[in-house]
């Protein structure tokens, strides 16, 4: 696969017209990005969801407190309507050509209620996020994704009695918080041995724990579910042994996958089913006309390698360097910049920047006492800065953004890390 990163400007001149596959921030945001640098071409967007597109962090952090949508619209992002010369609201891809008739160019097909549709254009950009796993034979898990997921789990909560999420990460977490303080009787179970271990590993998970138990969540970890049904969860341990919750409604949040299944055999996909790009949102061994940005996407990171999709922070601020570089021009901003993960929860404001490298190939620092206050890990490998997560502490994230975008990695002054009284920025030092 290869890992050259360098901009495409010059190479072609800009495709007259272009479909963008998607109906979400990443998507929305290409768009107002073209246009933005001048792009007069034709642009035809098609989004599975019926409207304009809507911010999603609230639909968890907001479930029982602001039950109506929140639309990008209105946050000045713009819309659809206003930016794309066409808008097939209701289709959902089915299929891509990339290189219809042995030619250049793109040939899309998509289906709706009313029958399946064909757009033809010089390139595309796929962005249609990711969807939430179920896994097989949870009957009657709920799960919460779009505006319709959190209509009907607000109405399913107004007349529960007992709550169980399945997973202890971000959406999870959050959810839970929103139940618990409007009065839900919630049980978190988590197969592995902390809150967020994938994220953050289970050394820095565990000093969450006591904030589930202030929040009067009721957490279990090392739990594995083996069956769902209506009313009903049964879990078995890590000792074997097999219990057996009562459950109004069950939330299944044990993460998403990329919305990419259409795609199979046309284009490479990563071994979780995303498409890899590179930092210009260019497909990896892919053809130049066609980029995908977003939850749909794996980026190639020149110094961490491949990084995950399913960021917001990425649908907000990738597409600029894609618009560019699609457009021939030179893009601005960071080249490598970190991975960003913000989450409100259990009366806390998390943030995780950069990739936590493997336990026991890293150190963790710890800025402030997790017990005591705010508090931050930073991960340190070979004495220099790789991820940190923040818990209330606002005023590292801009430096831990910014040392960690820098092309190398910062060396730590560990002293200095650790004293919360020494300005963070003091403690990282060029590498």
């Amino acid at each position: 696969m290869p890992t050259t990163d360098s901009p495409a400007s010059g190479e072609a001149s800009a495709p007259r017209s272009i479909v963008v596959v998607g109906g979400g921030l990443a998507a929305l945001r290409t768009v107002a990005e073209l246009r933005q640098r001048g792009y007069d071409g034709h642009v035809t967007v098609v989004a599975a969801e019926e409207g304009e597109p809507y911010d999603r962090p609230p639909l968890s952090t907001g479930l029982l407190t602001s039950p109506a949508p929140v639309w990008l619209a209105d946050e000045g992002y713009g819309s659809f309507g206003e930016l794309a010369d066409e808008v097939l609201f209701g289709h959902r891809a089915r299929s891509l050509d990339a290189s219809p008739g042995g030619g250049p160019g793109v040939r899309l097909t998509a289906a709706s209620a009313a029958g399946t549709v064909e757009v033809r254009a010089d390139a595309a950009i796929i962005a249609t996020g990711a969807e939430p796993v179920v896994p097989t034979g949870w009957r009657g898990a709920r799960t919460l994704h779009d505006l319709g997921d959190a209509d009907a789990l607000r109405h399913a909560l107004a007349s529960s009695t007992s709550f169980v999420i399945v997973g202890a990460g971000w959406i999870g977490a959050e959810v839970a918080t929103v139940a618990a303080d409007h009065g839900v009787s919630v049980t978190v179970l988590e197969r592995g041995p902390a809150p967020l271990w994938q994220a953050v590993g289970a050394d820095v998970g565990s000093l969450l724990l006591p904030a589930y138990e202030r929040a009067g969540i009721d957490l279990r970890c090392e739990q594995r579910v083996r069956h769902v049904s209506p009313g009903r969860v049964e879990t078995i341990d890590h000792s074997g042994e097999v219990s057996v919750l009562a459950a109004d409604v069950t939330l299944a949040a044990v993460g998403v996958r990329p919305a990419t299944g259409w795609l199979a055999g046309a284009l490479p996909l990563t071994v979780r089913g995303a498409l890899p790009v590179d930092t210009y949102g260019r497909v990896l061994d892919g053809p130049s006309h066609v980029r995908a940005v977003g939850d749909c996407a794996d980026r190639h990171s020149p110094r961490d390698g491949i990084i995950p999709g399913a960021h917001w922070d990425a649908a907000l601020q990738a597409p600029a360097r894609l618009a560019a570089d699609l457009l021939g021009e030179e893009a601005s901003g960071p080249v490598d910049p970190p991975s960003y993960v913000f989450s409100t929860q259990l009366g806390h404001n998390l943030a995780l920047l950069g990739t936590p490298p493997p336990l026991g190939e890293r150190e963790v620092v710890l800025r402030g006492d997790p017990g005591a206050g705010p508090w931050a890990a930073l991960y340190v490998r070979d004495g220099t800065l790789r991820a940190a997560l923040t818990v209330d502490r606002p005023r590292d994230v801009g430096a831990l953004r910014k040392a960690l975008a820098a092309p190398a990695y910062p060396n730590v002054d560990l002293a200095g890390a650790r004293d919360v009284e020494v300005p963070l920025r003091r403690a990282l030092r060029a590498g």
